[in-house]
């Protein structure tokens, strides 16, 4: 049985920034700054409280009879109360004989197409820790980008404002860093353990450190750009901040909705429909603080059983980064353009130029998990840079479309071809490439941008329309050179 590491992590990243905010929201108090000293404590109570309310939930403690439980919760110290009950646990395995144990059966990882279900005895007490590990490792992700993000982000300001970082500002500043970069981690790994439930998960240290790398250059380029572009223009940042919340919190009811699906009923027993909604708010209203900041590996489908997308979808992903390097380099144009004279002391096109490039290097270290750190990437139906390319040639595709000297043959492309036009050299080159990337897969599978859905279809049928497809792509490429 593992050591309970990352439930002492979490604990101790909450209880440092914890410390470090009240510390720091009383020297704002001390110098009159009292609108800092407020939005330094709302930073830090409200997702506390969340936190509280979200151990309480998973526990189910409304339903026990403890009393002691419930009022250490209100008293703020429910993670202390819960990481030690986590490592009395750990602690008692083995001393006393647990009565039943139960049988699991995970999946191995397919090697050369075969792939074998490996049974495993699980006692009580490792059940606890999987409990205690599951509401940690959500608990972060409501600690990091419902508290820690913000609270960054304001700090980073002041400083810009007051000129100057004080040890205090400093220290909760990079406990924030560290607690929003961990929260990421924690979401990407909790995303990987839903979408492959059926299978032996065993995340490698390589993994680890490509997420931590990835996380790190996209949060703190992120965080940077909101704080340079609302330094110079206050009244605009908040029209930015509200966009991006708005749409990211409406974007899984409006797919819900389309679906004409149920309204879901099985999140727990006890709530009524009012208290389902709210739930669902609070997952939503997590969603969009999470992707804010960065991209969320946790996809909300509401009309799912689990609440969570479970397909992967390249296209999505492609979409948002293509997007959020657009909206970040947007944001800097505008700081640039309307900077005052207080950042005369700094080069600001080297600054502009090291965010965007640092933004790019988060992207690469993605890639790089994706394609070769990936826990599960076997079972994935196409690789991540095939996803990408696909995406970037719809887009091209698109283009040329809307060209005027190309609308006819763009029709022709979206026309299914009869098979005596195809190019067969183009259909042989598309096979090899696609049986190069899709080793240890029995079926292809097409995805569907918009919500997800998967298609399987034959390989023939889906052999012939690629190659009918990349012949017209070819054709019209041949034209317009």
């Amino acid at each position: 049985m593992r050591l309970p590491s990352s439930i002492f992590v979490s604990v101790s990243l909450f209880t440092a920034e914890t410390t470090a905010a009240l510390y720091l929201s009383s020297t704002y108090r001390s110098a009159g700054d009292q609108i800092w000293q407020g939005l330094t404590l709302l930073f830090t109570l409200v997702p506390s409280v969340l936190v509280q309310l979200t151990l309480t939930f998973i526990h189910r403690d409304l339903s026990r009879d403890r009393p002691l439980v419930l009022l250490l919760h209100i008293l703020q110290l429910g993670p202390v109360v819960r990481c030690l009950e986590a490592f009395c646990i750990y602690g008692s395995v083995g001393r006393v004989e647990e009565p039943y144990v139960s049988i699991t059966r995970k999946k191995q990882i397919p090697r050369r197409g075969q792939s074998e279900e490996v049974e495993r005895q699980v006692g009580q007490a490792e059940g606890k820790l999987f409990t205690h590990r599951a509401a940690f490792a959500r608990t972060s992700v409501i600690q990091a980008f419902l508290g820690s993000a913000p609270q960054l982000t304001l700090q980073l300001y002041i400083c810009v404002l007051q000129q100057g970082v004080s040890i205090g500002r400093g220290t909760l500043m990079v406990i924030s860093l560290l607690s929003i970069v961990y929260g990421a981690l924690r979401c990407n790994i909790l995303a990987i353990k839903i979408k492959y439930d059926d299978y032996e998960v065993d995340v490698r240290p390589m993994a680890y450190l490509c997420i931590f790398l990835w996380r790190s250059f996209e949060i703190a380029t992120r965080v940077v750009v909101l704080v340079l572009f609302s330094s110079v223009l206050q009244l605009w940042v908040l029209p930015v901040v509200l966009l991006n919340f708005l749409v990211f919190f409406l974007y899984p009811w409006i797919l819900f909705w389309q679906s004409h699906s149920p309204f879901p009923e099985n999140i727990e027993k006890t709530l009524t429909r009012v208290g389902t909604t709210i739930v669902l708010c609070l997952l939503t209203f997590l969603y969009a603080g999470i992707n804010m900041f960065c991209w969320s590996a946790v996809q909300v489908k509401l009309n799912d059983p689990d609440l969570i997308n479970k397909s992967q979808n390249w296209y999505r992903m492609a979409v948002y980064y293509m997007l959020r390097f657009v909206e970040n380099a947007s944001l800097l144009l505008l700081w640039y353009i309307y900077k005052t004279d207080f950042y005369n002391f700094i080069c600001a096109p080297l600054l502009v130029l090291q965010l965007l490039v640092a933004y790019a290097i988060a992207i690469f270290f993605m890639m790089v998990f994706y394609q070769f750190c990936h826990p599960c990437r076997r079972l994935f139906s196409s690789s991540m840079t095939q996803g990408l390319w696909d995406c970037s040639s719809l887009l091209c595709l698109m283009c040329n479309s809307d060209s005027p000297q190309n609308r006819p043959m763009g029709k022709s492309v979206l026309e299914p071809s009869s098979p005596t036009t195809h190019k067969e050299p183009a259909n042989d080159r598309v096979h090899d490439t696609a049986s190069d990337t899709t080793d240890d897969i029995p079926n292809d599978t097409t995805y569907d941008m918009l919500d997800d859905t998967i298609y399987d279809t034959p390989n023939e049928m889906g052999n012939n329309i690629v190659g009918g497809i990349n012949g017209d792509i070819g054709h019209i490429v041949s034209c317009n050179a």
